[in-house]
């Protein structure tokens, strides 16, 4: 948004210029992008009712603006938490007397289950003849994120004193610092050393490291360029699906849920703070469960005895 806009929305809007440059800013116990996003929520809000002051708007307006507002269901409820916000800490302060959110419903969020990979399709995956340093590292690397489930980000911030591989463990530095240990399998481990005896000390040259897995700049791989190679390996391998950084992270609880491992145990390896998280991989195995049940006619008869 333009700076004089701005400045004439927000001498239109006293309360509005208040509530973001004083309130927001030190009430709000959240991250910056947060706080600007709820800033920004505001400011197409009053853009829209450009020339009135928003603090008179009534439940209609609030209604007629996220109706106009051809976004998804998402975006819509952030919007709409942004400006029941403003409005609640205008009734607060006494600045108006009825908040013209209270009444309108929260957009149905579908809740879109993550996409994953069978294991005939992660065997495809995995299916590398390495030979070249960059073919080992790449190998090693989808064999240690399939085989433990963690993030991109976790996988390419890896040093070489988070591995225990004659102990089968690796330490693993997840969100807010959390740390976890997770158990690795001897099929990641056996291409983690190939990769370590063969490939990393060509990668580095003359330079030397912490990080375990190597760019052609002898520093630690970025996560945008390992999952540009996922993206174009599933390519090269006819897969179809719609391939997210999380593919093999999804694979992973998926496959450990559908053969009967334990929720907790699935959120711990996850390294999620919140079960609910973990929760949604039993909707995808259920689904499955469901799909297969559909195929076996002979199931439904036996159910019905």
């Amino acid at each position: 948004m333009k700076k004089e806009e701005l400045e004439e929305i927000l001498k239109t809007n006293k309360e509005l210029d208040k509530y973001m440059n004083e309130y927001i800013s030190t009430e709000y116990n959240t991250s910056k992008n947060t706080r600007e996003s709820y800033k920004t929520d505001l400011y197409l809000l009053a853009k829209y009712y450009k020339g009135k002051n928003i603090k008179n708007l009534n439940k209609e307006d609030i209604q007629e603006y996220l109706r106009k507002n051809d976004k998804s269901s998402k975006t819509k409820a952030r919007y709409l938490t942004s400006i029941n916000n403003f409005y609640k800490y205008l009734v607060e302060n006494n600045l108006i007397s009825k908040n013209p959110c209270d009444g309108i419903k929260m957009p149905k969020l579908e809740k879109k289950l993550p996409d994953y990979l069978t294991i005939e399709e992660v065997d495809n995956l995995l299916n590398i003849r390495a030979s070249t340093a960059y073919e080992l590292r790449n190998k090693a690397m989808l064999e240690t994120l399939y085989a433990t489930g963690m993030r991109i980000s976790e996988l390419v911030n890896l040093t070489m004193s988070n591995l225990f591989l004659e102990d089968h463990l690796i330490k693993v530095f997840g969100k807010g610092s959390k740390e976890r240990l997770v158990p690795i399998g001897d099929t990641a481990i056996a291409a983690l050393e190939e990769y370590l005896k063969f490939g990393r000390g060509e990668l580095l040259g003359t330079k030397s490291s912490e990080y375990v897995f190597i760019s052609s700049r002898h520093t630690n791989i970025t996560r945008q360029a390992f999952f540009k190679y996922i993206k174009k390996l599933c390519q090269e391998k006819g897969i179809k699906k719609n391939i997210s950084p999380h593919i093999l992270r999804h694979s992973f609880a998926t496959h450990l849920l559908n053969n009967g491992a334990d929720l907790r145990v699935v959120q711990e390896l996850l390294g999620h703070s919140d079960i609910s998280t973990t929760q949604i991989y039993t909707h995808l195995s259920n689904e499955k469960l469901e799909q297969e049940y559909e195929k076996h006619p002979l199931l439904h008869e036996k159910s019905h005895h």
